[in-house]
């Protein structure tokens, strides 16, 4: 079983700046793909970011250039620098994680979502 739990949401004023994180853990072999999605009021969950453990990350377009995705492939881990926050980037934030568990099962796991809120 693998556990994803996230941290560093919060509320900032528009222009400002947060980091999520989130940390993955359990049997894990190994982790392909990880990333950002977020949900806001009334619309449907859609990729902020994602960054795979070889090859190129992605992102929205209504993000490229403000956030980043890195990621620790040591530490299991995956971050989202959030810079010129706007009030549009308002929503909870849900990270996931793709991959292998110690016994070569396929998984696919999500956090418990944080909240941004973004307001002045």
């Amino acid at each position: 079983q693998v556990q994803l739990v996230e941290s560093g949401g919060g509320l900032v004023q528009p222009g400002g700046s947060l980091r999520l994180s989130c940390a993955a853990s359990g049997s894990i072999r190994t982790i392909y793909d990880m990333g950002w999605y977020r949900q806001a009021p009334g619309k449907q969950r859609a990729l902020v970011a994602s960054i795979p453990s070889a090859g190129r990350t992605n992102y929205a377009d209504s993000v490229k250039d403000r956030f980043t995705i890195y990621r620790d492939n040591a530490k299991n881990t995956v971050h989202l620098q959030m810079n010129s926050l706007k009030p549009d980037d308002a929503a909870v934030y849900y990270c996931y994680a793709a991959g292998q568990t110690i016994d070569y099962t396929p998984f696919r796991a999500w956090g418990q979502g944080t909240q941004v809120t973004v307001s002045s």
